[in-house]
């Protein structure tokens, strides 16, 4: 046999490997606490992509494992099992030096607590600085930079102030100067605007979308705020430690426009049903999967839920589940027709 015959296969003919062009990649993401005897699996294969110049917002219910999920992104919390990297980072295979490194140039995090962001004896101008002081940045290029935050976010006039001096929205702009000191790659800001009044949310809201326009950062957004999830072209839901949805806008701008949801497949073919699908079909432990044309359709397993119409008569199709279109046999679309 000739040696040509015995040639691998050239790179170029492999499948690519899952996120190669994202800049933040979560493959089958686990988080996992031990508390005593007890296990609480906070991320249970997780997957997610968020790409270079998004704004995107994660949404969900109290421990549905979104804030988990932006602790481990921001290099505070480790991964359990899985693939998690930004920016080429591996999150998993980190040593203390290097995420300390990745905390101070790669992710820039808000937290909620306005308290918590800011140092209560520095002032605005002092506490941006800090961060840049640590990193070794040259006095003219700090002073430089920090004079072009606060000018970008609209509080350049609070700059000798201390937090104590600030509003809530404005403690929580300058949180945002804090963050983008160091020219991150992705800025994570965990329930930014729940401790704000309508107009400082939308104003710190405001500072978010300058950050990723203006400031080229990547801006991921953990919100129970409908007008915030509501302004940004994507907003991704996670249900029990697993994207479940994802909601995409047409321009981003807050208009609803355009708006579709589609559910969330992960790589192993799982899709989580709504519940209110799963309770008007009657959906349970087992259901019927068949390839229809454009779609897939989920039945029910066992008889068709068969409506009554207003004269008691019943509209249903035969035993088998079986119909012309969508309707009473439990037929649920998997994305978008």
């Amino acid at each position: 046999m000739a040696q040509a015959d015995l040639a691998l296969p050239a790179p170029a003919d492999r499948l690519p490997e899952y996120g190669h062009d994202a800049l933040v990649v979560c493959d089958n993401l686990v988080r996992i606490y031990q508390t005593e005897a007890v296990e609480v699996q906070a991320l249970q294969g997780l997957d997610l992509l968020v790409h270079e110049g998004e704004l995107v917002a994660i949404v969900g219910a109290s421990g549905s494992g979104k804030s988990t999920l932006l602790s481990v992104l921001a290099g505070v919390d480790a991964p359990t099992a899985g693939r998690a990297t930004v920016a080429g980072h591996d999150l998993l295979g980190m040593g203390r030096a290097e995420r300390v490194r990745y905390r101070r140039h790669v992710v820039g995090f808000v937290r909620q607590q306005t308290a918590r962001n800011l140092v209560p004896y520095l002032t605005a101008a002092q506490v941006v600085d800090l961060p840049m002081t640590l990193a070794g940045v040259p006095r003219t290029e700090r002073r430089e930079r920090v004079a072009e935050l606060l000018e970008t976010v609209g509080v350049a006039d609070l700059a000798r102030r201390r937090p104590a001096q600030l509003s809530g929205g404005e403690q929580q702009r300058v949180a945002i100067c804090v963050a983008l000191a160091n020219r991150p790659r992705v800025l994570l800001a965990d329930e930014p605007t729940g401790e704000l009044d309508s107009e400082s949310a939308q104003q710190v809201f405001e500072a978010l979308r300058t950050a990723n326009r203006q400031l080229g950062a990547t801006v991921v957004i953990v919100t129970h705020d409908a007008a915030v999830s509501g302004q940004v072209a994507r907003t991704v839901a996670i249900r029990d430690g697993r994207t479940s949805s994802e909601v995409l806008r047409g321009g981003g701008d807050g208009a609803d426009d355009g708006a579709v949801e589609y559910a969330v497949m992960d790589r192993a073919g799982r899709v989580q049903v709504p519940r209110e699908h799963r309770e008007a079909l009657e959906l349970t432990r087992r259901v019927r999967l068949s390839l229809e044309g454009d779609h897939v359709a989920v039945r029910r397993d066992g008889p068709p839920v068969r409506p009554t119409g207003a004269d008691g008569a019943d509209g249903a199709d035969g035993a088998d589940g079986a119909d012309d279109g969508p309707g009473p046999a439990g037929r649920h679309r998997a994305g978008p027709s």
